[in-house]
């Protein structure tokens, strides 16, 4: 499941503005966002991956993502970085 990529992953960034960053960077390797989140907070970041070309994976739960990232709280976004 995506909640174990992100387990997984060595080098993750959580937060909309983080994220962006990272993608406007092109050093973003995938991106999570959960079908939970404010699509007003996720709709332009997913339009930016879509246009560099980098994968998004929707995950169910926002909780589940913070978790998963290991923070206290849900994560909206999360990314897998490429460094």
């Amino acid at each position: 499941m995506s909640y174990d990529k992100v387990k997984q992953a060595k080098n993750i960034r959580v937060g909309t503005k983080k994220v962006t960053k990272i993608v406007e960077q092109d050093q973003a390797v995938e991106v999570f966002v959960s079908k939970d989140a404010d699509p007003r907070l996720t709709i332009k970041l997913v339009a930016l991956c879509t246009q560099k070309g980098i994968p998004v994976t929707y995950v169910d739960s926002m909780k589940m993502l913070g978790k998963a990232c290991g923070i206290e709280v849900g994560a909206a976004v999360a990314a897998v970085v490429n460094e």
